[in-house]
């Protein structure tokens, strides 16, 4: 769900539904802004349109290249066309855990990915679930998702690696090859290093997968 704003702070809502505004949805946010309830200025999100680089498939947000520590990236990771966000493949410090919780596609997890240092919780839709390596693979949803479904909680968990499509500021990705990169919709807005060991042309764009991730 996009909305536009076209008043004096033109806005394009994330549509995370995160809850961080207050409101259960990017929805409900839009109509209290409307009434004169809430302030656009309530979503931690907010950027005036005309200072986004525009995504087609979920939102638009500002990506310069540079981190919120000055630590300069050479792409940010977009979704893969239909998703969400960048699909993140996590290995639970309980890798029987998806075995014994029947952890299947559509389920929703939560927990943290300690071994890359990062301290922000993650709510992750699955797409795929290994029962013999645990490996789950998935893409990140607002933590409202946390609230309103069903999750299985593994706590912490090894962050293995990223997949999406790569939209490039600096220099364009090679195999073989570590690069600094933004995941797309980045809590923390830190830049991500990561080994890229995938690379497939698509008509819509560059797919890759990295791994090997440590936050600088």
């Amino acid at each position: 769900m996009t909305t536009t704003f076209t008043a004096e702070n033109d806005f394009i809502l994330p549509g995370r539904n995160c809850g961080a505004c207050g409101k259960r949805t990017c929805e409900d946010f839009s109509n209290a802004v409307k009434e004169g309830v809430s302030n656009i200025h309530d979503c931690p999100f907010y950027i005036p349109v005309s200072n986004k680089v525009k995504d087609s498939n979920v939102e638009s947000a500002v990506y310069s290249g540079v981190d919120v520590v000055g630590q300069k990236y050479d792409f940010w990771l977009a979704p893969i066309p239909g998703e969400i966000s960048a699909r993140k493949i996590i290995l639970p410090y309980r890798p029987d855990l998806v075995e014994k919780w029947d952890i299947q596609k559509g389920d929703i997890v939560t927990g943290r990915p300690s071994g890359a240092g990062c301290p922000v919780q993650h709510v992750i839709k699955v797409l795929d679930a290994n029962p013999i390596t645990g490996v789950i693979t998935g893409f990140v949803v607002g933590p409202s998702y946390a609230r309103n479904h069903d999750v299985k909680d593994v706590m912490e968990y090894h962050m293995l690696g990223f997949e999406g499509r790569a939209m490039v500021l600096g220099d364009a990705p090679q195999f073989g090859k570590r690069y600094s990169f933004l995941p797309g919709f980045c809590m923390m807005g830190r830049a991500h290093t990561g080994l890229v060991n995938t690379i497939i042309g698509k008509p819509w764009g560059l797919q890759v997968r990295i791994e090997g991730i440590v936050i600088m």
